[in-house]
């Protein structure tokens, strides 16, 4: 299969996320990377953004999911990313999102990356 593969990278988001004490009091920095997969077979349509993935739209449903509500885990947060992408768009077969927590320590950046295929 001919297939194309739409990159969102450093996405940069505000999130309540964490577990800790000083994390349920503020949002905390997230930077998503997301990769999706898509069928290239179809010709594209210079002039129909609906003969493509729409990338607007993709990168509204990942910052919604990230900030709706308190998450505790990254892992469950990518997880419910992941849910949400192979629901709400039916044209991506494969999706690989990373969510990384640059605050999380002084001397590194903490990520949890999955995948998922249809």
């Amino acid at each position: 299969m001919n297939t194309r593969r739409v990159i969102l990278d450093e996405l940069r988001v505000q999130a309540p996320i964490g577990m800790l004490d000083h994390e349920r009091r503020a949002a905390q920095p997230l930077v998503i990377r997301a990769e999706f997969d898509t069928d290239a077979s179809r010709p594209v349509d210079d002039a129909d953004i609906g003969s493509v993935l729409d990338y607007r739209l993709l990168r509204a449903a990942l910052i919604e999911e990230a900030t709706r509500s308190h998450t505790d885990l990254l892992e469950t947060l990518v997880d419910r990313t992941l849910d949400r992408i192979l629901r709400d768009f039916p044209g991506v077969l494969g999706v690989k999102i990373r969510i990384c927590k640059p605050a999380a320590f002084d001397d590194c950046t903490v990520c949890v990356e999955q995948s998922r295929r249809r």
